[in-house]
């Protein structure tokens, strides 16, 4: 269970992002309402959160679980592979300590939170544009220490790995059609996305209970069949930065 989350405020200049979205101009002002809505919707669940003011160098920082993997164990911080991003992970080594063992990534690997999903004991780290081979070794080698194991898997589709693929509880992957066959999953049930729904893959498991983005009727009534609680928030302006709900907080 998990009674911690860190998160980060958006700044004013967040529309400077990174994003290949093409889903209009974001408003601020919905964001903050959006981003408040889902600190509210963590406390709810009994995470105590750590909400860290915005770093206006750097107007992706909001999206906080790129800079660190936490574990029960210990943080491992992370190296962007966006370069705009490089240096964030620096303002959260500080944060994280208060709470865990730090360990860092290094040059010439990259990696971003957004590709690592842990599952139990297990990791599944993306090799995408973001996370190389050698930062899944580093990371690998880390985790090996506290009982972890690895397995890297290619994403050919879509910005990180946990933009297609997440763990919904009871042995089950919420997981887009181009990875159903992906062999590192096939112990898993799998709950398959429609293809109009894919965005909804970025679904978020909090203390048996799921949050989920607003708008995706087909993939509310397949997850329904867990029998767990479920959550729809809107996170429209998050979207067309290419975000989603598992990148706005560490959770631990």
């Amino acid at each position: 269970m998990f009674t911690h989350a860190i998160t980060r405020l958006p700044g004013p200049n967040f529309a400077q992002g990174i994003t290949t979205a093409d889903l209009g101009v974001p408003d601020y002002d919905r964001l903050l309402q959006q981003h408040a809505t889902y600190i509210d919707l963590l406390r709810s669940l009994n995470l105590a959160v750590t909400v860290l003011d915005s770093l206006p160098a750097y107007p992706d920082a909001y999206f906080v679980e790129d800079v660190a993997v936490v574990t029960p164990e210990i943080a491992v911080i992370t190296h962007p592979g966006a370069a705009s991003r490089q240096g964030e992970e620096a303002a959260i080594k500080e944060p994280l300590a208060e709470f865990k063992p730090t360990r860092c990534i290094q040059s010439p690997g990259t990696v971003d939170g957004g590709d690592v999903l842990m599952v139990g004991k297990q990791f599944f780290i993306g090799i995408s544009e973001r996370t190389n081979q050698a930062s899944a070794e580093q990371l690998g080698n880390i985790l090996a220490g506290y009982g972890y194991e690895y397995t890297a898997v290619a994403v050919a589709a879509g910005l990180h790995l946990k933009s297609s693929v997440n763990y919904v509880g009871k042995n089950t992957l919420l997981i887009t059609a181009e990875f159903t066959d992906q062999p590192a999953f096939a112990r898993y049930a799998k709950i398959i996305l429609d293809a109009d729904e894919a965005y909804a893959a970025n679904t978020l498991l909090v203390n048996e209970h799921l949050i989920m983005p607003q708008g995706f009727p087909k993939t509310r009534a397949k997850l329904a069949k867990l029998g767990l609680p479920i959550s729809e928030i809107d996170v429209s302006e998050v979207q067309k930065m290419d975000g989603g709900l598992t990148c706005m907080s560490l959770r631990f």
